[in-house]
């Protein structure tokens, strides 16, 4: 078969290994994405001999100002044309450790080369020689496999998998991704191979959470992982979510399933990863905190108890502890407000101070508030979505009026300090909290004047003037 590659760099690639008389293809993603009708940006070049040494070429050829950059010790170089990144490899073949994932590399053949791929789809090549420019080479039935939307490996699945596990977790986003299914012995594959994933490190397998989470349904990759054995290995917090229980004829709903919608609903409004891990954790307290009290279930502080776990969550698995740990433990901790103030009247006061508590992350909240939603009654479905419409009009009317989103009180510490000539000590956080809440209650203007009004007859009532 004979593919037309129309864009300009393919033509350049073309002369410069037919007038050096090599043999090179592109390969992998690229030509996966164009029979995908996927647009894609990265194109991967394998040469018979020294990809670097064809890199350079090419950057010469290009007279790039940039030049190339190379990575010697992966035998790898990289160049830029326009809005094209492209990577040069020579073929190889490879073979691996039992407690390493990285291979021991030699030379080889385009062959070697596309069977050390890890999957069928990704093992596609096309010629750049003029003698054969265009033409697709696909010894594992790879197109096939497109067509068909199967991910399968190249090899013995075992032993890919087993070589590098990675695989496994690639195997699962791209299945998500690309909304394919693993092939069944490819899928049987990986369960017994899971204990493998021990000597991957968590960041890499974070990548790939991370691509898995960012896809348009992200909860297919999460039943997979479950399915596969893996999710237990590396997040149990979420199986522990699993099942359900039943009590004098009273159950729960199964809060895995109901936690993998909740993360389908908020990934149709934002691309945001940690929105979407905000909804995967939002409900990881509710075993801890489960009761059957009064002839009816409770998960009484899950939302405290899940804040709390973050911490240990995000370090195990090499999530960044900085901002998107602040972000997530706040979302976790405030997801119930939203929905409270929904189910009941909506008070200003009530407005505010989940103003204040969300500040910017307001809307963020909103959002997984609504997908937090996923009762199939459309009445009450309809019912809640229409009493946060009203939340947010009252939230927007109130940051209007109030400025409360971030606010700091207009009246500090130091000036409680010095008002009444007193050192640091337990009154004055009294009264600076006095403040707060009366501004967040609605007994006073955000404004100075009422503050310090407010901030005298305070000083009075617990006698620290007469």
């Amino acid at each position: 078969m004979k593919i037309e590659l129309k864009d300009k760099i393919f033509k350049i690639l073309s002369e410069i290994v037919t007038n050096n008389d090599l043999e090179a293809y592109v390969i992998g993603g690229y030509v996966r994405d164009f029979f995908l009708k996927r647009t894609s940006k990265d194109i991967d070049v394998v040469v018979i001999g020294s990809g670097i040494e064809l890199a350079e070429k090419v950057a010469d050829f290009l007279k790039l100002k940039n030049g190339v950059t190379v990575f010697r010790n992966f035998g790898t170089a990289m160049l830029h044309f326009g809005e094209i990144e492209l990577e040069f490899i020579g073929a190889r073949k490879e073979s691996y450790m039992r407690t390493s994932r990285k291979p021991i590399v030699e030379e080889g053949s385009l062959h070697d080369d596309q069977n050390r791929r890890d999957f069928t789809i990704n093992a596609l090549a096309i010629s750049l020689h003029k003698k054969n420019f265009g033409e697709l080479l696909d010894p594992f039935g790879g197109l096939e496999a497109l067509k068909n939307k199967r991910i399968e490996t190249p090899l013995n699945p075992d032993i890919t998998y087993s070589d590098d596990p990675l695989r496994m977790f690639r195997a699962i986003r791209f299945a998500t991704q690309l909304d394919f299914f693993i092939e069944k012995e490819s899928f049987e594959a990986i369960k017994r191979n899971k204990h493998r994933i021990e000597i991957l490190s968590k960041e890499r397998i974070v990548e790939e959470l991370n691509k898995i989470i960012a896809a348009d349904k992200p909860s297919r990759g999460f039943y997979m992982l479950d399915e596969a054995g893996l999710l237990e290995m590396i997040l149990p917090e979420l199986t522990h979510l699993k099942g359900t229980e039943t009590i004098n004829g009273i159950s729960y709903k199964d809060n895995f399933i109901h936690t993998l919608m909740v993360l389908d609903n908020i990934s149709l409004k934002t691309n945001d990863i940690w929105l979407r891990w905000a909804a995967v954790f939002h409900d990881i307290g509710k075993p801890a905190s489960k009761r059957f009290v009064g002839n009816a279930w409770t998960f009484h502080s899950h939302d405290f108890i899940g804040e709390k776990m973050l911490p240990q969550i995000f370090e195990r698995m090499k999530f960044p502890l900085n901002e998107k740990l602040k972000l997530v433990k706040k979302l976790v901790r405030l997801h119930l407000r939203p929905i409270v103030l929904a189910e009941n009247q909506v008070t200003d006061s009530a407005i505010r101070r989940l103003l204040f508590d969300a500040g910017d992350d307001i809307d963020s909240l909103m959002l997984l508030a609504e997908a937090d939603v996923t009762t199939k009654n459309y009445e009450k479905f309809s019912r809640f979505m229409t009493n946060f419409a009203s939340v947010r009009q009252k939230l927007k009317e109130i940051e209007e009026k109030d400025s409360i989103r971030n606010f700091q009180p207009p009246i500090d510490g130091q000036e409680i300090i010095q008002t009444f000539h007193i050192q640091p000590s337990k009154p004055v956080g009294i009264i600076k909290d006095a403040i707060k809440d009366a501004i967040l209650d609605g007994l006073i203007p955000n404004e100075k004047e009422a503050a310090r009004a407010f901030m005298i007859l305070k000083a009075k009532e617990i006698g620290l003037i007469t």
